[in-house]
């Protein structure tokens, strides 16, 4: 499967979750109803993944990336409002370390609709 294929199935995925679970639960519960449907879809999945933060060579923390699918989309779940800049540069940040070139922002606090935005490790402008 194709990264786009992967992505459009990915999201796909997560309106299905979306349509059984309104706006009003915790990050948790989404989680858990997106990994159950990205199972279902035969995807192979990854929840919690530790990404070790380097300086200098040195381990100096840790990440989690909420969920990596396939082993190369990186999910970034949330359960807010509204999403923030903040969270696009955190998925960006997991992106970097991971060497994931992919990854999905995905929020379903929005009380209208689901949220998602897609971001990239490497910016690279269409002329």
């Amino acid at each position: 499967m194709g990264t786009e294929q992967l992505i459009k199935l990915i999201i796909n995925t997560a309106y299905e979750v979306r349509s059984h679970l309104v706006a009003g639960y915790i990050e948790c519960v989404y989680k858990k109803a997106l990994l159950l449907e990205l199972g279902e879809a035969g995807l192979k999945v990854e929840d919690e993944v530790e990404l070790p933060v380097q300086y200098k060579g040195h381990v100096i923390g840790n990440f989690r990336a909420d969920i990596i699918v396939e082993g190369s989309v990186i999910i970034e779940l949330k359960a807010v409002a509204h999403l923030l800049p903040a969270h696009e540069i955190q998925l960006v940040n997991y992106l970097t370390i991971a060497k994931k070139d992919n990854g999905l922002l995905i929020n379903f606090g929005a009380a209208e609709r689901l949220e998602i935005k897609r971001k990239y490790r490497v910016y690279t402008p269409h002329i």
